[in-house]
């Protein structure tokens, strides 16, 4: 039987209704959620690693690096087949990347979590940790990278989004579709995972700024992050990748400063690109010297240019990360 290393974050999953907080708090650790779960012995072999109970929304990008030496650690293990990381479900596109770019292993990394607490009808915690256990135990997942499974569906890192607050099946893959499905009768696989993003594991360079575009954006907020002390900027720009010349202006008075600037859209899917070359278009962005950060999200982008420049990354080096790999 298979060997699974199951680390336990916290999150919705391991929620449960206080009446004097007036909401959900953590509650459950790694043993309660399997003890609610007790069908994982017919999955694999598992091995809980509690780090505790954080709200996903408390992560900080130097705490999903050193979690990653955890996660490293497990998968290290000759005995372990694969590990799962079950966290809160807010911020799992942004970690799930994090350790995407920073794990070279073959071994499956499925990361998980749950939609309603374990206060609520239809507590879907178990079901996507046994979905999880299978996955991270499937052969069909190695070289895969790091995965997301909920409500049966399995995502690839890069591509993950919450596109809803509670929906159930919340989690998607806008630019390429899902890679498979998971049920009790096993792990389906659609599309083979083929280029993904890689940076050695270093600490984070802190801060960078995200800042979406709007409609009339001044650029004050660009200007805001380089006195603030930014390592790098990224601008979610506006369809293909468009803002207005004062958003532009100040872009150019950050790249001027050494401050890496990186472009994306702030549309669900689709890359900002170099169709337009008015003052604020795409092409006039890529001339100021802005990178391309291809179909990834304003916060995907951020984690990878954050750890791109932390491990040392040149402009050249930095826009070879950020674009969309080659697939094939």
């Amino acid at each position: 039987m298979s060997r699974v290393a199951i680390v336990f974050t916290g999150g919705t999953i391991s929620m449960a209704v206080d009446p004097v907080a007036g909401g959900n708090v953590p509650t459950l650790d790694g043993a309660a959620i399997i003890a609610r779960t007790p069908w994982l012995s017919s999955i694999a072999d598992v091995v809980a690693v509690d780090r505790g109970r954080t709200p996903a929304s408390h992560f900080t990008l130097q705490a999903l690096v050193e979690l990653y030496q955890t996660i490293r650690s497990s998968a290290d293990d000759p005995a372990v087949d694969g590990v799962v990381v079950v966290q809160g479900t807010d911020s799992i596109e942004e970690s799930s990347f994090c350790w995407d770019l920073l794990h070279s292993g073959s071994k499956p990394i499925v990361v998980t979590g749950a939609m309603r607490s374990s206060s609520e009808p239809g507590y879907d915690g178990p079901a996507n940790l046994a979905d999880a256990v299978r996955c991270a135990a499937s052969p069909s997942l190695a070289d895969a990278g790091v995965v997301v499974v909920l409500a049966g569906e399995i995502h690839a890192a890069d591509d993950v989004a919450k596109m809803h607050t509670r929906s159930m099946t919340t989690f998607q893959s806008p630019n390429l579709g899902a890679l498979g499905t998971v049920a009790d009768e096993g792990v389906r696989i659609r599309r083979i995972r083929a280029g993904r993003r890689q940076v050695s594991p270093r600490a984070p360079a802190e801060p960078v700024y995200l800042v979406t575009a709007v409609t009339g954006d001044d650029g004050r907020l660009v200007d805001a992050a380089v006195g603030y002390g930014a390592r790098g900027i990224v601008v979610a720009a506006t369809g293909g990748g468009n803002t207005s010349p004062a958003l532009l202006d100040a872009g150019k008075r950050a790249m001027d400063a050494g401050i890496p600037v990186v472009l994306v859209s702030r549309v669900p899917s689709g890359a900002a690109g170099t169709g337009y070359a008015f003052p604020g278009g795409g092409a006039t962005w890529v001339r100021a010297g802005a990178i391309l950060g291809g179909s990834l999200s304003g916060p995907k982008a951020r984690v990878a240019l954050s750890l791109g420049v932390g491990a040392g990354l040149d402009h050249d080096a930095l826009a070879v990360l950020l674009a969309d790999p080659i697939l094939g």
